[in-house]
């Protein structure tokens, strides 16, 4: 891979190295600079021109600081003379800005898209968008990953001859049709009804509950407001466990303590597209790594190859165990 140069910028480069070290590649040096009237500069510390370089960055905690490095750091590789550029957004927050649902209000999914290209993208690398029309929000090539099935290689390690996947709500219910598919069990669903951010109401679910082992599934959990109502609702309907995965664990103000205390919740399960900060990891956690899956999707496309054959096949052979 000579002409690849890999670059990560703050918000995560753990998985960026773990993704540098699946290609055998160099993690790049980047310097963020930030002024005294608060303005940043980024300067990419290794040579650019005409290789095909490779921004890694998802939109995390601080979103508002990491996009504004990634649009810097696109700038600056475009002004450098790079061949191609491909923004690898592990996660993309602004995802859930997808649609009007009040009046004047605005559509975030969208804009950044556009800044992203606008500095400078010439392809988006993405995992697990919020919603599939956020796809479409691009005006260059989105290769879109999902985290299914290191998920499901995870659970197939459990006695799941009595199991259902449980969506928290029929938005989310195609993707964990596919999860269950891959599992071998039935799927269930959540009629839920938002009315704040974190105010939400599951009137019922749909599917066979009781007595069974529930593996709940959503993209991501930011407050867990979502996850605590359908845990009511499926102890009314007396499951016989639950655990609790998703690919982004944001857990914002508290989330995962507050879930991880449920005593009927015996297991949290994330990937690492968003760093947790030790300080809040619980005995419950396990993190998967979706490097090598990042890694493979890298490397296809700098050499031209498919991307969606990605899943046609057994999951790329990770680094090692869980991380935690």
């Amino acid at each position: 891979m000579r002409d690849i140069a890999v670059f990560s910028g703050s918000a995560h480069p753990e998985l960026a190295a773990e993704v540098c070290a699946q290609l055998e590649v160099p993690l790049l040096p980047v310097r963020v600079q930030r002024f005294a009237n608060d303005c940043l500069e980024v300067q990419l510390q290794a040579n650019c021109r005409e290789r095909d370089v490779f921004l890694i960055q998802p939109l995390v905690t601080p979103v508002q600081e990491n996009l504004v490095e990634l649009l810097l750091m696109l700038d600056a590789a475009r002004g450098a003379s790079a061949a191609r550029t491909t923004v690898v957004i592990p996660h993309y927050a602004y995802a859930r800005s997808d649609k009007k649902e009040a009046p004047r209000i605005s559509i975030g999914a969208r804009l950044v898209a556009d800044l992203l290209v606008t500095a400078g993208a010439s392809r988006v690398l993405a995992m697990t968008l919020h919603s599939p029309q956020v796809h479409g929000f691009f005006s260059v090539p989105v290769d879109h990953l999902h985290a299914l099935r290191e998920l499901a290689g995870h659970f197939r390690g459990n006695d799941l001859s009595n199991t259902t996947v449980v969506s928290p709500d029929l938005g989310n219910a195609k993707e964990a049709a596919a999860f269950a598919r891959l599992l071998g069990v039935p799927v269930a669903a959540g009629a839920k009804q938002r009315f704040a951010d974190d105010r939400v109401s599951i009137s019922a679910v749909i599917g066979e509950i009781a007595g069974r082992d529930i593996i709940v599934l959503d993209d991501e959990i930011a407050k867990g407001s979502t996850i605590l109502e359908l845990l009511e609702r499926l102890r009314e309907l007396k499951c016989r466990s639950i655990r609790v995965a998703c690919t982004h664990g944001l857990f914002a103000g508290g989330a995962l303590k507050r879930i991880g205390d449920q005593p009927d919740v015996l297991e949290i399960v994330c990937t690492n597209t968003v760093p947790i900060p030790v300080s809040e990891r619980t005995d419950k956690l396990t993190v998967l790594s979706i490097a090598p899956a990042l890694a493979e999707a890298v490397r296809r496309i700098h050499n031209g190859e498919s991307v969606s054959a990605l899943f046609d096949g057994p999951p790329p052979m990770p680094i090692g165990e869980p991380l935690f």
